[in-house]
């Protein structure tokens, strides 16, 4: 679920709690319906977390990749495939921006919750780091915050407003909140959530084609795309390109 080192091995129970959530639970099963999983694939997921996807996919498929880079994560995980009596996960304490696999190697990249602690810039890398693992053919599936603070966008505006709502309802707990929220925002240590236009652009100029976002009902969304047949990849020189286009 999580990618960078911000403090998560602090926040494991946390974490679990939230992934054990109906929310959280409905979402992995629509990724996973997303994802069309075959029980001879080979699965890379991109911030695994504690394994909401991960367990999930683990007895539908022959092999999963579980990447995080929390060593506190990766560990909860590995016990919770082994009392799952799943032989099938190898958990793997690595960035999303580099994976630590040869090319090819994936039917399916998954992600949940993981790339809006990334800036642009790192999420382009973390999707050629995708495109560069999976096979001509396969398939990505991101689960995510997909909204951005443009107040001129109305799906952005409005979910920034509900959420400003809720955390101002919490009395001075929220007042608090909102205050370290805007000192992160302010000192750019805040996530850093696109919205679907972003990704829709960003996987296209990623080189992946059958693009296509499907927006939820609350925050997020999820983006699905497929490398071509016959992918050999992005180049070195595009990644450049495409990163010095985006903030």
């Amino acid at each position: 679920m999580f990618s960078t080192s911000r403090d998560w091995d602090a926040r494991v129970g946390e974490a679990e709690l939230v992934a054990r959530g109906a929310g959280f639970c409905a979402l992995r099963d629509r990724i996973i319906e997303l994802a069309e999983p075959q029980a001879e694939h080979t699965i890379v997921d991109v911030g695994s977390g504690t394994g909401l996807l991960s367990l999930a996919l683990a007895g539908r498929v022959a092999r999963v990749w579980a990447i995080d880079s929390s060593p506190a994560m990766r560990d909860y995980l590995r016990v919770k495939a082994t009392s799952a009596d799943l032989h099938n996960v190898e958990t793997v304490l690595a960035s999303a921006v580099s994976l630590p696999l040869v090319d090819g190697v994936a039917d399916l990249v998954v992600s949940n919750y993981c790339l809006h602690e990334l800036r642009h810039a790192d999420k382009y890398r973390a999707l050629a780091e995708a495109r560069r693992v999976l096979k001509p053919g396969g398939r990505l599936v991101i689960g995510d915050m997909m909204f951005s603070l443009n107040p001129i966008q109305t799906r952005d505006r409005h979910v920034v407003t509900v959420k400003l709502r809720k955390i101002a309802r919490r009395g001075l707990p929220g007042v608090w909140r909102l205050l370290k929220n805007a000192a992160r925002l302010a000192t750019g240590r805040w996530e850093h959530p696109a919205n679907a236009a972003w990704w829709h652009e960003a996987l296209t100029r990623s080189g992946f084609h059958n693009v296509r976002v499907e927006m939820l009902a609350h925050e997020g969304g999820i983006a699905i795309a497929e490398t071509p047949v016959g992918s050999t990849g992005v180049s070195r020189e595009n990644l450049r390109s495409v990163e010095g286009d985006r903030p």
